[in-house]
């Protein structure tokens, strides 16, 4: 193999764990944290079937996503152009601001972590490291040292969770039970869960760093669903190993105040799981999941401006990503909404995002194999994507009104 060819398979490497930690970190951000708190205290070992609900959503529209973007090799935004004129722009308006949404509940989240580690007003927390994130894309070499970021925080939070569910010892027989046949089900929950780990811009977040690599096209078909998979497999473990940490606390009987007046019940379950140490390892985990989480929904959200402005350089979407940070800084200074049920609502609007999306992503599976090159689809996969975008939108009607009514309450 020549020298070429070697850099070649690292660069393609590379760009592969670089999509698997975008997505993975962007789905593991502060409102999952906080969402997964605070419906763990209030629904028990029944919200384990919404942990597992998820992550089967998740596989399918990721799934889905990837594959279709990368086979296209356009973004989500321009592909739905092409396929329903007007529709692209719609989607990008709701993306952008939905990645606004979740951009001031990460911020908000950056904060929180910092208030633990430092005890440092959580608004200050939040803009200091907004700051920070707004430093890796003014970099010189802004693509590497955001690939290096998003899997040094990425790593970190995954072990962090891992310590707080050894110290918790969590009934993983319950959890297991419930997750396959729960007591309950609760759609608010579920949609708002959905929303924080896949909903609004984490849905492409992934594909369209695929896309600006140059892994696309039918050659790399089999690469990218594995990276997919692997992403979706690494959330997956993560997300579950979360909820069973803070089960552990709330089956111990010890009670999370989820009220939403300033509350940080993650910040309680960890602070009952391992005391002092546990409250050090919380404040890293929100603080890594805010600050890789800010620049994974301010990247994504900005890939969507091509589709008004289709010359607009690399650098250009830099600076309009510095932008979006700032304005997102600033709207969270002024809201003054606390930062818990702000993290609630982040998940629940982009959950309502969702199936619009979908819907547009399997119109192009089915009638514009045109735009794929002639690729034949998977119909198997197309037929999960169906259901799991029916699923969505009665999720979405289903529980608007819990969502929004939560928030009234908070």
């Amino acid at each position: 193999m020549t020298q070429t060819a070697t850099e070649f398979t690292k660069a393609r490497r590379s760009s592969l764990i670089a999509a698997v930690f975008m997505m993975a970190t962007s789905a593991m951000g502060p409102g999952f944290l906080t969402q997964t708190a605070t419906f763990t205290a209030t629904l028990g070992a029944a919200f384990a079937f919404g942990i597992l609900a998820s992550v089967l959503i998740d596989f399918v529209v990721q799934l889905n996503v990837w594959r279709i973007v990368t086979l296209t090799r356009m973004r989500a935004s321009d592909l739905a152009n092409e396929a329903i004129p007007g529709s692209g722009y719609l989607l990008a308006v709701l993306v952008i601001f939905g990645g606004l949404v979740f951009s001031l509940g990460n911020i908000a989240g950056a904060g929180l972590g910092l208030n633990a580690l430092t005890g440092l007003d959580p608004k200050w927390g939040g803009a200091l490291s907004a700051l920070l994130a707004i430093g890796i894309f003014i970099s010189r070499r802004a693509g590497m040292a955001m690939d290096r970021a998003m899997i040094l925080l990425g790593v970190l939070k995954v072990g962090l969770i891992l310590f707080a569910c050894f110290a918790s010892h969590p009934p993983l027989g319950e959890a297991l039970r419930q997750a396959v046949w729960p007591d309950f089900v609760d759609f608010a929950a579920i949609t708002t869960i959905v929303g924080g780990t896949v909903g609004g811009y984490i849905t492409y977040a992934g594909a369209h760093r695929l896309l600006d690599r140059g892994t696309v096209g039918v050659e790399h078909i089999d690469v990218v669903s594995k990276a997919a998979l692997n992403g979706i497999l690494v959330t997956g473990i993560a997300r579950f190993v979360l909820f069973l940490a803070i089960l552990g606390v709330v089956a111990s009987g010890v009670a999370i105040d989820v009220s939403g007046q300033g509350a940080n019940p993650a910040a309680q379950a960890f602070g009952a799981a391992a005391g002092q140490a546990g409250l050090i390892g919380f404040g890293l985990v929100m603080w890594a999941a805010g600050i890789s989480s800010v620049i994974g929904a301010s990247y994504t959200s900005m890939s969507f401006i091509t589709v008004f402005t289709p010359r607009i350089s690399e650098r250009g979407r830099n600076l309009a990503t510095v932008a979006f940070i700032l304005i997102s800084v600033v709207v969270y200074l002024l809201l003054g909404k606390p930062p818990a049920a702000l993290l609630i609502f982040a998940g629940g609007f982009n959950g309502l995002i969702l199936p619009i999306g979908l819907s547009l992503f399997m119109y192009v599976g089915w009638r514009r194999a045109d735009l794929m090159g002639g690729y034949h689809y998977p119909r198997w996969l197309l037929v999960l994507g169906v259901l799991t975008c029916m699923l969505s939108w009665y999720m979405a009607f289903k529980s608007a009104s819990a969502i929004f009514a939560y928030i009234g309450a908070a």
